[in-house]
């Protein structure tokens, strides 16, 4: 059995890649930050479905707080099959800040910077000793970095930071048959960042050619696929999974 370990897996993308995961006979250890219930109830359904599923905490800004997880994750792998290692790192969690440039403060740009760079970064430093040789890693970023949108800017501009990063860990970890990849989303009905309004979902899905924006489903789909053998040869790719925003 494939273990996959994904942060930000209570709610949203990240509970969608869990579910899809887990359908594919994928164990899955997600984690989350302030939503505990919506994790608890993630791996209640997975369960539910003949699925193996564990939740732990993990803030992925906190770096300090990465060894004490890591060795949660060692405990929930022989909790779940006895093993010492996992398959698939999935880089998820993160939240979103809408101000313009000239009013983002300096702790808005550190908090947006910790969670979507420094600590993926760090995040995979510390666990690729558990991933498993010929495993996977997918980083979350976003169309952002393709289309410039007014008042996204910090973020980003680390998105765009993560996917260089992605290339370079399929470049320093092809050694062990690692692969990894960037998933980049375009608008999604998630909560993410206060969620998208109907007025703001009619004028995104307008200016895009499959009429409408994205669900969950639609990513957390291509995560789980991407993860799988049939996207084997599938290295060190920025795959945008938009629906044909502004083409």
């Amino acid at each position: 059995m494939k273990i996959t370990v994904i942060t930000g897996g209570s709610r949203g993308i990240g509970r969608s890649a869990a579910l899809h995961c887990a359908r594919r006979g994928m164990g899955v250890i997600i984690t989350h930050n302030t939503h505990p219930a919506g994790a608890d109830e993630v791996v209640r359904g997975i369960r539910a479905e003949g699925g193996t599923a564990v939740s732990l905490k993990l803030d992925v800004s906190d770096i300090a707080s990465f060894p004490a997880f890591r060795t949660g994750v060692e405990q929930a792998l022989r909790s779940m099959s006895d093993r010492t290692s996992f398959d698939c790192l999935v880089n998820n969690a993160g939240h979103g800040l809408f101000n313009p440039i000239e009013t983002v403060t300096e702790e808005q740009f550190d908090g947006l910077l910790n969670v979507h760079l420094k600590g993926p970064f760090f995040l995979t430093q510390t666990l690729l000793p558990l991933l498993a040789d010929g495993g996977h890693i997918v980083n979350l970023t976003s169309a952002t970095t393709r289309v410039a949108t007014a008042g996204v800017a910090p973020y980003a501009a680390f998105k765009g930071g993560l996917e260089v990063l992605t290339r370079y860990m399929a470049k320093e970890f092809g050694g062990r048959g690692i692969r990894a990849n960037a998933v980049s989303p375009g608008a999604i009905r998630t909560d993410l960042g206060g969620g998208l309004s109907d007025e703001f979902a009619a004028l995104l899905g307008s200016q895009t050619a499959l009429g409408r924006v994205g669900e969950p489903d639609d990513v957390g789909r291509v995560i789980a696929s991407l993860l799988s053998d049939d996207n084997a040869w599938v290295n060190a790719q920025s795959i945008e999974v938009t629906g044909g925003y502004i083409v």
